[in-house]
């Protein structure tokens, strides 16, 4: 989106997005996402997400009532959507993310004076069950990078420093693809990220990760000598690195160390954190390193390390190898 408007003022394009939206429905929901972009700030990724939920629910509602108006909306008609969306095999961590839209949604609207009461407030979310971070394990990973040939040029350099950055860092890949030169501190050997809601953190980096930086630069500068590009990391043709790149080059890398199922560069987030939690490291810690703006979110990373502990108490405590007491 490049900071521009998510969406045009302008009516065709209105019509376009909520072909069967009322002119004044689809003003409002211009004005909404026009909040969540600029004043809540929001990610492209869930600006996008919300799009298409609150796009899906305007259908349902038209197509099964043919209610065009927010005002109409009462808790019946969300809950019918989600019985429908329920039947239609949708899981209930992607119905509760859909949820969270219309909560934002209709929680702007009466903020706004638009509607009186929130449909939303009787409405309760499908319990979802407690998912546990996938991860790579710590042997896995120092074969990664013991063993795999990234190759000496700039491409093998660069491709290096990018699993090396996501594992050490434990950052987002959409806050690797938006990094630039000027956000690393070779001085103080940190990095400035923009993480979620443009909120900024500063990540310390290992000497041998600045050294790949620095290593990577030069080759960067020589094989694409005066780039206008402030990124950091870039293609082979000089254009800014995109997400799919990074996760087609972390879901091939994996492969190489590992049979799990999902290869993705949040896998390698996870493994950052799990690892941390693994050796101990304050919890605190953890959660301002992934900039996480809850402990709750970090707390699921000590899941591993009480089944490690639990295992090594079965395995060394004399007690703990007695049979049950009748």
């Amino acid at each position: 989106m490049n900071g521009g408007l998510l969406f045009s003022s302008s009516a065709p394009i209105l019509t376009a997005i909520f072909p069967s939206v009322a002119h004044d429905e689809g003003m409002k929901q211009e004005r909404f996402f026009q909040y969540l972009q600029y004043e809540r700030r929001y990610s492209p990724h869930t600006l996008t997400a919300y799009q298409s939920d609150l796009g899906q629910f305007t259908e349902f509602l038209e197509s099964t009532y043919s209610i065009s108006a927010s005002a109409q909306v009462t808790h019946f008609h969300i809950r019918s959507w989600m019985v429908d969306l329920l039947t239609r095999g949708n899981m209930a961590r992607s119905i509760n993310r859909k949820l969270s839209c219309l909560k934002t949604y209709f929680k702007f609207l009466r903020k706004q004076g638009e509607i009186k009461n929130n449909p939303m407030a009787k409405v309760i979310a499908p319990k979802m069950g407690k998912r546990l971070p996938i991860f790579v394990n710590e042997d896995s990973m120092s074969l990664l990078f013991a063993q795999v040939d990234f190759g000496d040029g700039f491409d093998g350099v660069r491709n290096r420093l990018i699993m090396e950055m996501l594992y050490c860092t434990g950052m987002r890949r959409s806050e690797l693809v938006a990094l630039k030169i000027e956000n690393v501190d070779f001085s103080s050997n940190q990095l400035k990220v923009l993480g979620k809601g443009n909120k900024e953190r500063l990540i310390p980096i290992a000497r041998h990760l600045v050294l790949l930086i620095q290593s990577y630069l030069q080759m960067k500068n020589a094989a694409l000598p005066e780039n206008p590009h402030e990124n950091l990391f870039l293609t082979n043709k000089g254009q800014p690195l995109y997400p799919s790149f990074v996760y087609n080059l972390v879901k091939r890398n994996l492969s190489y160390v590992t049979t799990l199922e999902q290869r993705s560069p949040h896998v390698l987030r996870h493994s950052f954190a799990t690892h941390l939690s693994n050796s101990g490291a304050d919890l605190n810690a953890i959660k301002e390193l992934l900039g996480h703006s809850s402990l709750a979110a970090t707390q699921v990373y000590t899941h591993n390390s009480i089944e490690r502990l639990r295992k090594v108490y079965e395995q060394a405590h004399p007690k703990a190898k007695l049979p049950p007491v009748p």
